[in-house]
């Protein structure tokens, strides 16, 4: 599988999930999960760090075991989620740094 083929599995993957879920932009949980993160630890994370937390974990899991690609094609995809939450959270920030 080459990069060109992971990176198309991962973006075939994610229109799934907006099928899947019924939203034009796709599964878009990660700020309810680290919302219920928090309730349950007390920890806070930004939506960006819980996209990075999944990318962590295919990560890890990609060295263990037999080659296993949705491994790779799932941390393409929430490596994708982690700059676009990324974006978005950059876009807010200037946004309130201009408002008056």
């Amino acid at each position: 599988m080459s990069a060109p083929d992971i990176l198309a599995q991962a973006a075939a993957e994610m229109a799934d999930r907006a099928r899947t879920y019924d939203r034009p932009e796709g599964e878009r949980s990660m700020a309810a999960t680290v919302a219920a993160f928090a309730a349950v630890t007390g920890l806070r994370l930004t939506e960006t760090q819980g996209w990075l937390f999944m990318v962590m974990l295919k990560a890890v899991r990609s060295q263990q075991g037999a080659h296993r690609a949705d491994s790779f094609v799932d941390g393409a995809a929430y490596f994708a989620l982690a700059g676009e939450a990324a974006a978005s959270a950059a876009l807010s920030v200037s946004a309130e740094e201009t408002t008056p």
